[in-house]
Order: structure tokens, then sequence, then C-alpha cells
């Protein structure tokens, strides 16, 4: 049963290397991530600004950085973040 961190979507600042697939790969090889989804944001001449979520059971932020460090990256902003045993999504009211 699902338990702490279901979802987390970040904003990173990476390097070119190692190249968005193997990056999504390593993210995905984390304790507890069922599956990442990495998207290319903006590129310029040294870095890629790339939106990752990730979603699991019992994600660990503390290891998610560490790992996103050890490969030169950096998080900007944690955008979403899910917690609890049902993934909640977000709805559409009036005021939106």
């Amino acid at each position: 049963m699902a338990k702490g961190l279901i979802r987390i979507v970040l904003d990173i600042l990476k390097p070119h290397e190692p190249h968005i697939p193997y990056f999504a790969k390593y993210l995905s090889e984390l304790e507890g991530v069922d599956g990442v989804n990495v998207t290319l944001m903006e590129i310029d001449k040294e870095t890629e600004n790339v939106k990752v979520t990730m979603q699991g059971n019992d994600l660990n932020f503390d290891k998610i950085n560490d790992a996103i460090k050890q490969y030169g990256g950096s998080i900007h902003s944690v955008d979403e973040v899910v917690a609890g045993k049902t993934l909640v999504e977000e709805v559409t009211t009036p005021q939106d």
C-alpha cells in the first residue's frame, strides 16, 4: 500500500551529459520509483532545463535530490507533490 510521497514534479537544471534518456533511466532505478517522465523545457549552450515527473511508492526526496546532484543537476523548484495512498488529480474550478 502506498505511503509518503507518490508523485513529485521537479524543475531541474542539468548539464547536457548525461543525455535525457540516460538521465531518465538512472532516476527510474532509484528505490521506490515506478516511473519517470522527463520533458525538455529549454536548452542553452551548456545546460538543459527539464521537467521531471516521478511516480512511485514512498518516494524519498532526499535520495532523489542526491541522485540529481550526483549527475551534476540541481533542483530549481518543486512544482507538484502528491502524498498519501491515492493519487489525487487537480480539478478545474470556475475560478481557474
